[in-house]
């Protein structure tokens, strides 16, 4: 099978693309500029942009399968604007479609996220809702997939959570959450995601099915801070900054260029779990998911009571 992943040099892109190609399909692997990607020799490269029709159509023709990670980070002010949030996700996913169309692809899996939609409060949920809606209403047979916040190697979430201290508390141990870093949070680890992606790509019962994928842990804003630092033998003591100072905060420092706004602050309200875990439908038990905590390093192993008794 051919499969293009349009944003394969990604995070999630680069470890979708070696999952394909260990599982033997023929992969190509879309970005603007993919040289020095690291990806397995098998794994083709080609230069498109989403955001210009034109340069789909020869990277696309022959494809059985395409997949659309394309995303700007909901995490930081993109360059260009919140406006660009518009012209990537949902005018670059009407873009992907059309030339999937002409190639006569069998399949278009589309990335989305949790929240996603087109009354959302963020630039960010409201361009990816109406890329869903394209989506859904176009005449592919197509798989959404709504994912919480994907952790691992390379991601961006553990260094935001950095980041957000060194905004409000640089060289302090205290750290100002914004209202006390009480939204939550169902990571969910690269390594367990990209299985189910790969199978949304060939799997007949996937057809036209939006899913939503959470970890095994539901975890508050300031739990997982604590979790990053603690990993890095660091400790912080979390102060509770009110919601409106951190909306002056962040708005002034959007305002002259910081890579955070009012986006990231209206972000900060919202939970970002799975209404149901839908992880089932792709054969794996929530209880095996690898947890944020497994993969700093922090989890303790327990005994199971069955192994410690002593039969006489």
């Amino acid at each position: 099978m051919r499969v293009v992943v349009a944003g394969g040099t990604g995070f999630i892109g680069t470890n979708l693309c070696t999952e394909l190609d260990q599982r033997g399909h023929d992969v190509v692997a879309l970005a603007r500029d993919p040289t020095g990607a690291g990806l397995p020799d098998g794994v083709i490269t080609k230069a498109a942009d989403v955001t210009d029709r034109d340069s789909l159509d020869g990277p696309i023709a022959g494809a059985d399968a395409v997949v659309n990670l394309v995303s700007l980070s909901p995490l930081f002010k993109p360059d260009g604007g919140d406006e660009m949030h518009d012209r990537v996700h949902r005018r670059g996913t009407e873009h992907l479609l059309d030339a999937a169309a002409e190639a006569d692809v069998d399949r278009f899996v589309q990335m989305s996220g949790l929240g996603a939609d087109p009354d959302a409060p963020t630039h960010f949920l409201r361009a990816k809702g109406r890329a869903d809606e394209t989506v859904r209403e176009s005449e592919l047979e197509h798989v959404i997939v709504r994912p919480s916040v994907v952790f691992g190697d390379g991601d961006e979430f553990v260094y935001f959570t950095k980041r957000l201290k060194e905004i409000f508390a640089p060289g302090v141990p205290l750290y100002p959450l914004p209202g006390g870093g009480r939204n939550r949070f169902q990571p969910i680890w690269v390594g367990d995601l990209v299985p189910m992606l790969a199978d949304a790509v060939v799997d007949a019962e996937h057809a036209d099915r939006t899913y939503e994928f959470g970890g095994p842990d539901v975890l508050t804003l300031r739990e997982i801070s604590e979790l990053v630092f603690e990993s890095e033998g660091r400790s912080i003591t979390v102060v509770p900054l009110p919601m409106g100072l951190a909306k002056v905060g962040l708005t002034v420092l959007g305002s002259v260029g910081f890579p955070m706004g009012r986006d990231q602050y209206r972000s900060l309200r919202i939970d970002n779990v799975v209404s149901d875990n839908d992880v089932g439908a792709f054969g794996v038990a929530e209880a095996d998911l690898k947890s944020f905590e497994e993969y700093l390093g922090l989890a303790t192993e327990t005994t199971d009571a069955a192994d410690s008794t002593v039969t006489a």
